[in-house]
């Protein structure tokens, strides 16, 4: 086991620890490294889909009967829809410019959790069901991280923390479920993505388990400002680097 290795698993602790205790985040976290440990930036957004998956996919199962599929499937259609044409484009664009687009992302994505979401609500409607799942497409298909726009939705839309955690974690398996087939399509699931997936898996078992076990001793208020921090600081380093 190399020292690249060994990277990833402790960068898949870190995204599942995240992912577990804040029901989002997986792809925000991984994405700022894991450009830099695989060949290509496509094989690098699948390999944080398909992990991304994994971590949520026991959530998903437990909370099930909880979601209320008249208000997930016009938000996942439209996701599917935007986040396909989206992977379609990837193979077009230099990588080098879409690690400048995934800088400037992760910067604004984290000034908006620490100073803007708590401000912003969205009422449950068709059409914030429909402008979500764009959103969410976009961010998804290009940069592997569909969560913010659909946290702000659910948190809004959803009558308590069960539901909200249930609809999010549904949400991301079925899209990363289908974004991982289309990408598979274009080229981007390659036997480097399937190795690095096998061993990311160790870090998704370890990180779901710490995060389940701290989840309700860690002050969330602190933990999250400390995460968008992470987030914004990679963002600069990410822009610095390309």
């Amino acid at each position: 086991m190399d020292i690249t290795t060994i990277y990833l698993i402790l960068l898949c602790i870190g995204a599942s620890f995240i992912q577990r205790t804040t029901g989002f985040g997986f792809g925000i976290f991984i994405m700022s490294m894991l450009i830099h440990l695989v060949p290509s930036y496509g094989e690098a957004v699948t390999l944080s889909g398909m992990l991304a998956l994994t971590t949520s996919l026991t959530i998903a199962l437990r909370l099930r009967k909880l979601v209320v599929w008249k208000r997930l499937l016009p938000m996942l259609i439209t996701f599917i829809i935007v986040s396909s044409i989206c992977i379609f484009f990837l193979k077009r664009i230099e990588d080098v410019l879409l690690r400048q687009i995934l800088g400037v992302v992760l910067i604004l994505t984290s000034i908006y959790f620490a100073f803007i979401s708590k401000h912003i609500t969205l009422k449950p409607s068709p059409k914030a069901q429909v402008g979500t799942g764009i959103l969410s497409g976009l961010m998804g298909g290009f940069f592997g991280m569909q969560g913010p726009p659909a946290v702000l939705y659910f948190i809004s839309s959803e009558k308590d923390k069960q539901h909200y955690m249930a609809m999010t974690q549904v949400y991301f398996v079925l899209g990363n479920a289908m974004m991982t087939v289309v990408r598979a399509q274009n080229g981007f699931l390659t036997s480097t993505v399937i190795h690095d997936y096998f061993y990311g898996l160790i870090g998704v078992v370890a990180g779901t388990l710490i995060g389940a076990f701290v989840f309700n001793r860690i002050p969330s208020r602190i933990f999250r400002y400390v995460v968008y921090a992470y987030i914004g600081i990679s963002g600069v380093m990410i822009l610095l680097g390309t």
